[in-house]
């Protein structure tokens, strides 16, 4: 427990002093109270870097069927180096479709050390988003997840239809100024709330 999950759940963040701040805003107040128990679950870089890429214009359903294929393929979620070997038409049966060459792109970015994983976690965050962003395939909204969920970069603020539709609404300006520091966890609250 103490080895793992304590950190992959996240159990020595303060959530009560968290929603303490953002009660100060009335909708962020809002989304606390509707989401209580949200945690922000602490990943895998890699696992969530290939995760991500394979996120890109698909469904929940085809996306966990993807990894799970993947995993059958290589005996487990494949390191950047075993998937630095494989061609386009060795993972083709994943059907990962365009997605692949961002994948083999990303295993041979982190085997090569152009982009180093455990750096994303000090990086100042300009630094790490455009670090990952040199991978092909990459944007914006897939580098700010992984931040979040694969470095615990609380500070990072993935931005999806969703996010866009309450940072219209409700922030035009940006969010409250107390929230920018842990803006990743506050966007955890808003998401579910709005949807």
């Amino acid at each position: 427990f103490l080895f793992f999950w304590k950190d992959y759940f996240d159990l020595d963040t303060d959530y009560a002093h968290l929603k303490k701040i953002y009660s100060s805003d009335k909708t962020l107040k809002s989304a606390c109270e509707y989401a209580g128990g949200i945690r922000l679950l602490r990943q895998d870089t890699w696992e969530t870097l290939i995760s991500f890429i394979i996120s890109q214009n698909n469904n929940i359903p085809r996306i966990k069927g993807i990894i799970e294929n993947m995993c059958n393929m290589f005996g487990g979620f494949p390191t950047a180096e075993k998937l630095s070997l494989c061609t386009e038409n060795d993972i083709a049966p994943l059907r990962t479709g365009f997605r692949a060459k961002y994948i083999l792109d990303a295993a041979n970015a982190v085997n090569e050390g152009r982009v180093v994983l455990s750096d994303l976690k000090t990086l100042p965050i300009e630094d790490a988003r455009n670090s990952l962003m040199s991978i092909k395939g990459v944007g914006p909204k897939v580098a700010e997840c992984v931040l979040l969920y694969g470095c615990y970069r609380i500070e990072a603020f993935p931005v999806d239809v969703w996010i866009k539709r309450v940072m219209a609404e409700y922030y035009p300006d940006g969010l409250p100024e107390n929230t920018l520091s842990s803006a990743g966890i506050a966007q955890q609250y808003l998401f579910h709330y709005m949807r």
